[in-house]
């Protein structure tokens, strides 16, 4: 996983086990680790062995974000309105294979049912389904007018941010993303505004059998790193 934002560029290996993801920096700004850099990253992942406490209070936390996010993906087919557009463009993701292009833009009657999920109504794009399996390949989203949240004061989306959001088969009908950006701007509690700017790569999947985070902290571990 390849994470370049405000803070710099990093890159990960990742291994998803039976109890949560794991990750192990390999790169930073495209260079290899520092000793000190390296044995950093061997104590973090170490320590997560001696304390499994530590390890799931971090998988809870990183749940949270997914379930948001799964929550808002199960509410766009009633909280926008959809157009077939033939003849447009293949998103060029998806190894050839035929897709059904569609846009989007948010629906006048749907009414948010929690207050983060408002945010869906600043929002219109472009959407790339596999025609066979039907699943999501590109999404494509810009937030064309300014939300509210709290009747702006807890926080406001300003208008003119993007998202863009790419999957793949990575085998056995296992879909999973390989491109994310978020270019957001966001003024939280009227006081202070930030410019969120995230791009994110993942390839180069491998399938592995069940593996308990520990085991999968070790494989991580014993994984040579990279010395560019």
């Amino acid at each position: 996983m390849h994470v370049r934002d405000d803070k710099g560029e990093l890159e990960r290996d990742v291994i998803e086990s039976k109890d949560g993801s794991v990750a192990r920096l390999v790169l930073k700004s495209g260079r290899a680790l520092t000793e000190d850099e390296d044995k950093a990253e061997r104590d973090r992942l170490n320590s997560m062995i001696i304390s499994p406490s530590d390890y799931f209070k971090h998988v809870k936390n990183e749940e949270s974000g997914r379930k948001l996010a799964d929550s808002m993906i199960r509410l766009l087919p009633d909280a926008m309105i959809y157009t077939y557009t033939p003849d447009q463009p293949q998103s060029g993701a998806n190894h050839g294979a035929v897709e059904i292009v569609m846009d989007y833009e948010p629906n006048p009657h749907w009414k948010p049912p929690t207050t983060t999920s408002a945010a869906l109504t600043g929002l219109r794009g472009r959407m790339w389904i596999d025609a066979k399996t039907r699943q999501l390949v590109r999404m494509e989203g810009t937030i064309f007018q300014g939300v509210n949240f709290g009747w702006g004061m807890l926080a406001h989306i300003y208008p003119g941010g993007k998202l863009v959001l790419e999957q793949t088969d990575a085998g056995g009908g296992r879909w999973i993303f390989t491109h994310f950006i978020e270019q957001v701007t966001v003024r939280a509690l009227m006081v202070k505004t930030l410019n969120v700017r995230a791009n994110v790569d993942a390839s180069a999947f491998q399938r592995l059998p069940p593996l308990s985070y520990q085991d999968a902290v070790r494989m991580l571990l014993n994984t040579p790193l990279p010395t560019r």
